[in-house]
């Protein structure tokens, strides 16, 4: 029986006890019995000296020998780094000195190729580019289920993923050059604790210009009323109702029943743009035959060239054609242009045609302006249709809207925004399928009760009339799209980081070269996106239907009355303090609005210094003192009330030019 190597037994017997070695003499029993596979690449190292090769070998070691070291223990497999390092922490000063300078190049000898390969690892890839992916969260399913669209931004080893918004969702660094650069359409990676999935390369074109973060917007939008409202027709026998629409009568009844209102072959006749395909496939689901239309004559030979360019422009806008599935417009043309004359011509041709079967694409119209123009667009739908062709309903305290809910008379309602905010509530109950907004600029801020009232109401097509569609904010400007056409630019985050944070960024004047050019390229896209749906026109178009300007300067003579109070003031002792510049305050505004008042009418002047006179404690001490003495030049019985035209010189002058004017052209307006 074989006796077991017991503790008992091991201690008892002295051949099987283990023998002490000093740690100093550990690491050269260590190393030779794992130096001695290394012989072979030390002669390597002898046989490449002979052959002359020392050189390369000195220069490529003396860089860094002990890089060297390590990766010929790791690529070898002979040497164990565990061991090494475990050993030489118990060698002596002398031998780790040994240790410190062996013959590295003995140990390992890498080929050129390889040292290539090192250095193009290590040189930095500065090319940027841009993929469109889609991303989850880390999981180990098959089946992933892609949570939304992103773009992934590569630039040397790290990596940026953007949502569509314009969000970091998630950063990487130190991933290979080589897989960075292969990435390609089918191609996953890890990006920040989430898996992504590459769809395809975007341009830089693209990126800078914001165009790859627009791919999302309008995905979530309505679907349009004309699709929701399409009625489905009774279920028919299909030989039957083939034989009855192809008979002779019925193809001669079609062609007579759908023409057009107006001849479109007639001189100055105004043809609107017929729709495209696509736009046929989507509101015109019952096959109608397309029928031209025209713009009524009795409006359209009273046009301008641009007048008849903004019609077609907003007929566009609110059919569909010029954005899919946006129905909203933005008119900015400076006051003068017409855009009144506009709305109305393109109103009364919605109310009577439609492209598809001769169909009125508007039933009931609303015009929303400021309450000092209600009267005014009435007089406009007057002067330019009559009052036999079209009704128009004005709301105010008199007429109410439940008087145009019960009449089948109006078809345009035209209301304050006062008013709309006082009769929102019977407005909703009301289908309208145009609405229009007169100095739509006041709609700017999206939280004011005016724009949340307006965008309660539930008609699509809108169209906003505005001299100043942007005041250096473009967040006003956004409001003012969002209004329109919502969602066309994204949410106010998105337009935020992807167009109004680099423009913004791009006019400061610290500005770095790269946020010059994204900002232009931004800018550049935004008037490219928002001009589908916005025309601008200013006064330089009509200049050639103007006569020539001709301006006169008059010179007035004062009355007795103004040339006693103007010397009285020049002899103050502030205007002449003024004059010398002594005074630190230099308070020239007030002598001037002083002198202003007195030349247009001494009543002016009157009034001012009654009240200063009623009002000692003024902090006003330069004015007050301006005004001492003058209410004794004043007449005793001048009175603040008192106004005539034979005080004031210019006033005499005007009442005698305004009667002139009067009696040379009576039939016109003088401004």
């Amino acid at each position: 029986m074989r006796r077991s190597a017991a503790p008992s037994q091991v201690l008892g017997n002295v051949a099987k006890k283990p023998r002490f070695i000093p740690p100093g003499q550990s690491i050269t029993v260590c190393l030779k019995n794992e130096t001695k596979e290394m012989n072979q690449e030390i002669k390597l190292k002898e046989t490449d000296e002979k052959e002359g090769r020392a050189s390369l070998l000195s220069e490529i070691h003396g860089q860094n020998q002990n890089a060297n070291f390590r990766q010929s223990v790791e690529s070898t497999g002979k040497v164990k780094t565990t061991k090494a390092c475990f050993s030489i922490k118990k060698c002596s000063k002398v031998e780790m000195k040994a240790l410190n300078t062996p013959k590295a190049d003995a140990l390992y000898l890498p080929t050129l190729g390889a040292a290539k390969e090192e250095a193009a690892q290590e040189e930095p890839d500065c090319l940027v580019k841009y993929f469109s992916v889609v991303w989850c969260k880390a999981s180990k399913k098959k089946h992933k289920k892609w949570e939304g669209d992103a773009v992934l931004i590569t630039r040397g080893k790290s990596v940026i993923l953007k949502d569509m918004e314009g969000k970091d969702i998630g950063r990487g660094t130190g991933y290979k050059s080589k897989e960075l650069d292969s990435l390609g359409e089918g191609q996953t990676l890890m990006v920040g604790g989430k898996e992504i999935e590459v769809m395809g390369v975007i341009s830089a074109d693209d990126f800078s210009s914001g165009r790859c973060f627009q791919a999302g917007i309008g995905t979530h939008d309505t679907v349009p009323t004309a699709l929701s409202q399409t009625n489905m027709k009774p279920f028919c026998k299909p030989f039957k109702s083939v034989r009855q629409h192809y008979t002779k009568e019925n193809m001669l009844t079609d062609s007579q029943s759908y023409k057009p209102r107006h001849d479109p072959n007639a001189s100055n006749s105004l043809v609107m743009p017929k729709p495209n395909a696509s736009h046929q496939w989507m509101f015109n689901k019952a096959g109608l035959p397309m029928v031209d239309v025209v713009v009524d004559p009795y409006i359209a030979n009273n046009l301008r060239p641009h007048q008849k360019e903004g019609i077609i422009f907003l007929y566009e806008c609110v059919m569909g054609m010029r954005v899919s599935g946006r129905f909203g417009a933005i008119l900015a043309d400076e006051m003068g242009l017409g855009k009144t004359l506009q709305c109305i011509a393109l109103v009364w041709t919605l109310l009577r045609q439609g492209v598809y079967g001769c169909k009125p694409v508007l039933k009931r119209a609303l015009i929303v302006t400021p309450g000092s123009l209600v009267k005014n667009w009435k007089k406009e739908f007057q002067k330019w249709l009559g009052s036999e062709r079209i009704k128009v309903f004005t709301v105010d305290q008199d007429h109410k809207v439940e008087e145009f809910i019960g009449s089948p008379l109006y078809s345009v309602m035209i209301i304050s925004y006062e008013m709309l905010l006082r009769s929102l509530d019977q407005i909703q109950a009301i289908e309208f399928n145009l609405l229009i907004c007169d100095e739509g600029h006041r709609l700017k801020n999206s939280s004011i009760k005016t724009t949340t009232a307006l965008t309660s109401l539930s008609c699509e097509r809108r169209i906003i009339l505005t001299g100043t569609p942007i005041q250096n904010d473009l967040q006003e400007f956004y409001a003012l799209i969002e209004f329109v056409n919502p969602g066309i630019l994204g949410s106010l985050s998105t337009y935020r980081k992807i167009y109004e944070d680099p423009i913004v960024r791009s006019r400061e004047p610290s500005a770095t070269k790269e946020e010059k050019e994204l900002g232009e390229k931004r800018a550049a896209e935004l008037t490219r996106l928002t001009g589908l749906f916005i025309l601008r026109r200013t006064q330089e178009i009509i200049n050639k239907f103007l006569p020539p300007k001709k301006e006169s300067i008059i010179f007035c003579r004062p009355t007795a009355l103004q040339l006693k109070l103007y010397q009285k003031l020049l002899s103050s002792g502030v205007i002449r303090s003024c004059l010398q510049g002594r005074l630190e305050n230099s308070p020239h505004l007030i002598c001037i609005g002083a002198l202003k008042k007195l030349c247009n009418h001494p009543c002016l002047l009157f009034k001012a210094v009654k009240e200063k006179s009623c009002d000692p404690m003024s902090d006003e001490h330069d004015e007050s003192s301006l005004y001492e003495g003058l209410i004794d030049v004043f007449p005793q019985d001048y009175a603040s009330d008192t106004f005539s035209e034979t005080d004031s010189g210019k006033l005499q002058v005007l009442v005698k030019l305004l009667a002139a004017i009067h009696e040379l052209k009576s039939s016109e307006r003088q401004v």
